[in-house]
């Protein structure tokens, strides 16, 4: 999926309840994900996405996102490592 205005104008940061960061092992690279909840839907989202970088630009602006969320996901690599960025649940 691009990530574009449109689907950002999707994920109003006022009703945005959580965003969780994980990778998935792809076997010769970690492919770093993220989970953004709103309204009872999850919308998936890879850093491979066009768009990637304005993502996470828009979701850094939510109330007390963490910011170190990249370190604490990559670290260390091919391991399981969900990061919980920002949550209002």
């Amino acid at each position: 999926m691009t990530i574009t205005p449109a689907v950002l104008v999707q994920l109003p940061l006022p009703d945005v309840r959580a965003v969780i960061f994980y990778k998935r092992d792809e076997i010769t690279t970690d492919l770093i994900c993220c989970d953004v909840e709103v309204a009872g839907h999850v919308w998936s989202f890879h850093e491979e996405a066009a768009g990637w970088p304005d993502l996470i630009a828009y979701l850094s602006a939510l109330p007390g996102f963490r910011a170190d969320w990249y370190e604490a996901v990559v670290s260390p690599p091919f391991a399981a490592a969900e990061t919980i960025a920002f949550d209002r649940r």
